[in-house]
C-alpha cells in the first residue's frame, strides 16, 4: 500500500532523452576514439618528412603526435567534455520543457492568481518537462488538501510546500547527472597538462645531458612533447569549464523556477482558504 501510494504522488517523468546514466561507457567509447585519432590521423605518415613518424612532422598534426604517449589522455578528456557537453544539452532541453521557461512559470503564476487550476494543469501537460512535472505534484496535493477536512490551515500549506520539495528532489538527480565528471575534467586536463609538460622537459633534459647540447634535434622533440601537451590540456580544462558553468547556471535558472512557483502555489492556498473551525 505505501508503495502504491510513493509511486501516485510522484511526479510524471518527463518525457524525452533524460540523459545517460551509464556515462562509463561515454568515457571507454572517447577513449577509443582517442587512441584511434592519434594513431591514424595524428600519426598518419603523411604529416612527417618521408612518411616516417620518426622524423620530423610537417605539419600541426605532426607535432601534436608528437607529443607523445600523454596526447591520447588529454584527447579522451577533451572527447568526453564535448560528449557530455551534448548529453548534457540534450537532457536540460528535455528538463525546461516544450516552451520558454519565464512564459511558463508567468503563465503559471497568472492561473493561479485567477484561481483555474484547470488552465494551470493543461499548462503543466503541454509544457512537459521538470518545472511541469513539479507544478503538477503541487497542483495534486493543493486539491488534495481542499479535500482534507480537520487539519489547520498552516498544516495543509506545508503538505503542499513539502509535496513540492519531494518532487523537485525527485527530478534534480537528472539535472545534475554527469555533472561532477565535468567539473573532474576541469581539474584533470590542468593536471594531465602539467604532467605531459614535466616529461618533455625531462626528456628535453635528458637529450641535452647525453649530447653535451648539440643534438638540437633530440632536444626541440622534448621541448615540442612539453609544449604541446600545456597547450591541449589547457584546451580540454577551457572546454570543461565553459560547458560545467553554462550547465550549472541553466540548473540554477530552473531550481529559481521551481522555487517562485512552489512559493507562489503554497501562497495562493493560504490566500485562498480560511482557517476551519
Amino acid at each position: 500500500m505505501a508503495t502504491t501510494q510513493a509511486k501516485a504522488a510522484a511526479p510524471k517523468k518527463s518525457q524525452g532523452f533524460q540523459g545517460v546514466q551509464a556515462a562509463i561507457w561515454i568515457i571507454v567509447f572517447c577513449f577509443i576514439a582517442a587512441v584511434c585519432f592519434y594513431m591514424f590521423v595524428l600519426g598518419n605518415p603523411a604529416n612527417f618528412k618521408e612518411g616516417d613518424t620518426a622524423n620530423e612532422p610537417t605539419n600541426m598534426l605532426g607535432t601534436i603526435y608528437k607529443g607523445g604517449i600523454v596526447v591520447p589522455v588529454i584527447i579522451t578528456l577533451l572527447f568526453t567534455a564535448i560528449a557530455l557537453s551534448v548529453e548534457r544539452a540534450l537532457a536540460l532541453r528535455t528538463a525546461f520543457g516544450k516552451g520558454k521557461l519565464p512564459k511558463f512559470v508567468a503563465n503559471i503564476k497568472q492561473a493561479l492568481k485567477e484561481g483555474d487550476f484547470a488552465k494551470a494543469q493543461k499548462l503543466c501537460d503541454d509544457q512537459r518537462g521538470t518545472v511541469a512535472n513539479v507544478v503538477g505534484a503541487s497542483l495534486k496535493a493543493y486539491k488534495e488538501m481542499e479535500a482534507t477536512p480537520g487539519m489547520k490551515k498552516a498544516q495543509k500549506v506545508a503538505k503542499i510546500q513539502q509535496a513540492h520539495e519531494e518532487a523537485t528532489q525527485l527530478e534534480m538527480p537528472t539535472l545534475q547527472m554527469n555533472m561532477p565528471i565535468l567539473g573532474t575534467i576541469v581539474t584533470l586536463g590542468t593536471l594531465t597538462a602539467l604532467f605531459g609538460t614535466v616529461v618533455g622537459m625531462i626528456r628535453s633534459f635528458a637529450a641535452l645531458a647525453a649530447t653535451g647540447g648539440g643534438d638540437s634535434a633530440a632536444l626541440s622533440v622534448g621541448i615540442s612533447e612539453a609544449l604541446v601537451n600545456t597547450a591541449s590540456g589547457i584546451l580540454t580544462s577551457w572546454v570543461a569549464v565553459v560547458a560545467y558553468n553554462y550547465f550549472t547556471n541553466k540548473i540554477d535558472k530552473l531550481t529559481y523556477a521551481l522555487d517562485e512557483v512552489g512559493y507562489s502555489i503554497a501562497q495562493t492556498y493560504e490566500a485562498n482558504h480560511t482557517e476551519e473551525a
